[in-house]
């Protein structure tokens, strides 16, 4: 099928960019099959497909007329295998990403590695339909994966997890990363216990960034900054999370590593309030780590990366020792590198502090990105010392 291209829409593509607008095209015709882009004068950009997803309707996969078919996605995945060997090669890491959507060719689709399985991730129906033919692919570029599983992250009538094929895995499935021991479930939700986009601050972490210091870490999930943390000579960390679940996770992901987590703490409270708690209580820390979700909402609060992200740093402040240290994080593709940055030094000049940025990190290089794709990458990290 062949779909026509708005003159805007077309010269986005020729210059690369992958994602596919509604506006882009000139009378959306829907289609569960390949499609090929054609500019306003009838002439051949690129073969790709229509997939309804959170971000955009489809991506194009390439702008030569070559077949979709089992060969094309093999190719592609024995070229991100390639791109993955310094991984391959670190005998302290186990779970990384294999492939990563439009950065390796392919947007809709990751695909993560947990020691021997591998989990897919499907972001539309288009491509899920096309499922028996990647795999298919997938398989034959990685023979030693013993078994994967799924998760479907498109709204439709769907498990949110499932299993793919193979043998299944064990649970917890222990991972290593950094040297460090991660407990991850590989068939339980959308979520497996760790974001594996974080992995080198965790890895500063283990390498000693906190060592020697007590660290507070906010919307700690299963506590994975707070285990790095501690394996890095961390001397006490508290863990805050508004999800009843972060305790029992966060102890096992301490006690998987040999660590008492009775000698830590772990507070299940909204971070806000605990912010408040600390301050009444007169607490202090030397490390903070603020790692919130794009968009969350609760009872009284609805909080957003770009509205209210200044708020968690002169919070953050408040609690901060003297020459402390804050690790500012946010995965939101709708804030800029530069945004993100301005955000966090408008709050440190309000609070009236002196400042420098002694570190900053974005994605690793499993999590491989296209230059003319910027929203791709999306993480942001900046770490500070901040001096009263």
């Amino acid at each position: 099928m062949k779909i026509q291209l708005t003159l805007n829409g077309s010269k986005k593509i020729k210059q690369g960019y992958p994602l596919i607008q509604l506006e882009d095209l000139v009378n959306p015709k829907w289609s569960n099959d390949w499609v090929e882009l054609m500019n306003p004068q009838g002439e051949y950009v690129g073969t790709g497909y229509l997939g309804k997803q959170n971000k955009g309707i489809g991506w194009v996969l390439t702008r030569e007329k070559t077949p979709i078919d089992d060969s094309f996605f093999q190719a592609l995945f024995e070229q991100a295998k390639k791109k993955r060997q310094p991984y391959y090669l670190d005998p302290l890491t186990s779970a990384f990403r294999l492939f990563n959507g439009e950065g390796d060719g392919l947007g809709g689709l990751i695909i993560d590695l947990y020691l021997e399985h591998a989990v897919f991730s499907w972001y539309n129906e288009t491509l899920y339909q096309k499922k028996p033919s990647i795999v298919a692919a997938f398989q034959q570029a990685f023979p030693e994966i013993k078994g994967a599983y799924e998760k479907i992250r498109f709204e439709g009538d769907y498990p949110e997890s499932l299993h793919l094929y193979g043998e299944t895995a064990a649970e917890p499935t222990l991972i290593q990363e950094n040297g460090v021991t991660y407990a991850t479930y590989l068939n339980e939700g959308l979520m497996t216990g760790i974001f594996l986009d974080q992995k080198e601050v965790r890895g500063s972490l283990v390498d000693g960034l906190a060592s020697g210091k007590t660290v507070l870490n906010m919307f700690s999930y299963t506590g994975a900054f707070s285990v790095a943390a501690v394996m890095g000579g961390a001397a006490k960390t508290t863990s805050v999370d508004l999800a009843k679940r972060s305790v029992p996770k966060t102890r096992e992901q301490f006690e998987v590593n040999g660590i008492d987590p009775d000698t830590q703490q772990i507070h299940v409270m909204d971070t806000f309030e605990y912010f408040k708690y600390a301050k009444r209580k007169e607490l202090t820390f030397e490390v903070i780590i603020l790692d919130p979700p794009s968009f969350a909402r609760n009872k009284k609060k609805t909080f957003s990366v770009a509205k209210n992200y200044g708020e968690l740093i002169e919070d953050s402040v408040d609690l901060l020792t003297d020459e402390g240290i804050i690790i500012a994080s946010t995965n939101a593709a709708n804030v800029s590198p530069r945004q993100f940055q301005q955000m966090i030094e408008k709050a440190f000049a309000k609070k009236e502090v002196h400042y420098q940025k002694i570190k900053h990190y974005s994605l690793p290089s499993d999590f491989a990105t296209v230059a003319t794709f910027p929203e791709g990458d999306y993480l942001k990290v900046y770490c500070y010392e901040v001096k009263k």
